[in-house]
C-alpha cells in the first residue's frame, strides 16, 4: 500500500508563555479548540534538545472553520531562548506561517479593532491573491492570505494554517523535498525581484526569488476535509548570505520549530524518503508506541537540504469527547477513507474562549 499525506497537521510554535500565546491565537485568530495536550519529558528529539531529555508543554491548537492547526510547545526545566539573530525574509527555516481569510480586508479590520497592528495593509501576491502580515507578540510572522474555502462556516474572520513560507538557500535544490515527496507539485509563481508585497517585513526589499507551490491533487482520506489545500511558498535570497533561524538553539525554543504533515503508512513514506536522500533523524517507533496524553500514533522527522525540520505523523487515535471516554481510533482505517464530517464537527465541544 502507497503512502498518501492528508495534508498540514500543525506547525509548531514554541514560546516562553503556553497560556499568554494561545490566548494571543485565539482572540487574533480563533484558534480556540484544544485536540490534546501532554505534559511530560520529551525523550525523543535528542539530536535536536542538545542531546538530554527536558520536560515540556504541548498542546495542539485548531480553528475549526478549516486549515490546519498550531502545536504550541514550552519547555518547563530551560529557558526558551529567541533567535540570536535579527531574522530576515530568506534567513533558512520556516519564516512565516500562512493563514487563510475570507476576507483579507475584513481580517485586517478585526484585528485593528483588537488593537493589533498589522505590518502591512492586504495587497495582492505575485498572482493577484490579496493578503497581509502581522506579528505574533513574540515577532513570529502570520502571513494572512484571502482564501474562502473552509471545513464549516463558524463566522470568524481567519481560518486556520494553509501553509508556511520557508527560506532554503537553492530553491530547485529543496524541490527534491517539496515536489518529489510532499506533493507539493504544481507551481503557482515564480518571480524574481525585491516584492512589494513582502515590503513591510525584515529582509522585504531585498532581491529574491520567490516560488509558490501547491499539490495538483486534492488530499483525500483522513482529515483531509477540515486541513483543506495548503501551500509553500520558498523564498531564496539573490543577494544576501542569508542564516539559519535556529542557529545555535534547540528545538522548541522560539519560533517555527517545524512543519507536520498527517499521513497514512510511514514504512512506505521511509522507503520514498531514502530513495530521494531524506532519510528519518528521528523515529519514535524506536520505543514502540508513542502516547501524546489522550492522543496516540508514529512519528518521525527529516530534515530540508537546509536544516529545516519537517515531521510526519501517523495517527493512530485522537480523542474527541474526553469526559465520555470517546476516541476516534484511525489504526486500521483504510488509507482513502475519511473521518466522515459530523465526527469532526464533534471537535467544536473543544472550543473555548480563554487558555489554560
Amino acid at each position: 500500500m502507497a503512502h498518501r499525506i492528508y495534508g498540514i497537521q500543525q506547525i509548531g510554535l514554541g514560546t516562553s508563555n503556553f497560556a499568554k500565546t494561545h490566548q494571543w491565537y485565539i482572540d487574533n485568530f480563533g484558534f480556540d479548540a484544544k485536540i490534546f495536550e501532554d505534559n511530560t519529558v520529551a525523550e525523543l528529539m535528542l539530536p535536536y534538545t542538545g542531546g538530554q531529555p527536558h520536560s515540556r508543554r504541548a498542546g495542539l491548537a485548531m480553528n475549526l472553520q478549516g486549515g490546519s492547526g498550531l502545536e504550541i510547545w514550552q519547555y518547563k526545566d530551560r529557558t526558551p531562548e529567541p533567535p540570536h539573530t535579527f531574522v530576515q525574509l530568506g534567513d533558512f527555516g520556516i519564516f512565516a506561517a500562512k493563514v487563510k481569510c475570507p476576507s483579507a480586508a475584513k481580517a485586517h479590520r478585526h484585528l485593528l479593532a483588537l488593537g493589533t497592528k498589522p505590518l502591512s495593509a492586504p495587497t495582492p501576491n505575485p498572482m493577484g491573491t490579496p493578503h497581509f502580515l502581522v506579528a505574533d507578540p513574540a515577532g513570529n510572522i502570520i502571513d494572512v492570505v484571502e482564501d474562502p474555502s473552509m471545513f464549516q462556516n463558524l463566522g470568524l474572520s481567519t481560518s486556520g494554517i494553509c501553509g508556511a513560507i520557508v527560506g532554503v538557500s537553492n530553491i530547485d535544490d529543496s524541490l527534491r523535498l517539496y515536489s518529489g515527496i510532499l506533493g507539493y507539485d504544481k507551481v503557482l509563481f515564480d518571480v524574481q525581484g525585491p516584492s512589494e508585497d513582502f515590503f513591510g517585513l525584515p529582509g522585504g526589499g531585498e532581491k529574491i526569488r520567490r516560488v509558490l507551490l501547491t499539490h495538483s491533487e486534492p488530499r483525500r482520506g483522513g482529515f483531509s476535509q477540515l486541513f483543506g489545500s495548503s501551500c509553500i511558498e520558498l523564498v531564496q535570497c539573490l543577494e544576501r548570505s542569508p542564516q539559519k533561524i535556529f542557529k545555535n538553539r534547540l528545538w522548541g525554543d522560539i519560533g517555527f520549530i517545524h512543519l507536520c504533515f498527517d499521513i497514512k503508512n510511514m514504512a512506505e513514506l521511509e522507503r520514498l524518503c531514502n530513495s530521494k536522500g531524506f532519510p528519518f533523524t528521528v523515529d519514535s517507533n524506536v520505543k514502540g508506541r508513542f502516547d501524546m496524553g489522550d492522543a496516540a500514533g508514529h512519528f518521525t522527522y527529516i530534515e530540508d537540504p537546509d536544516g529545516t525540520l519537517i515531521e510526519f505523523v501517523e495517527t493512530y487515535k485522537v480523542p474527541l469527547l474526553k469526559p465520555l471516554g470517546i476516541n476516534l481510533n484511525m489504526e486500521r482505517k483504510p488509507a482513502d477513507a475519511g473521518i466522515p464530517n459530523w465526527v469532526m464537527r464533534l471537535l467544536c465541544f473543544k472550543r473555548a474562549k480563554k487558555a489554560v
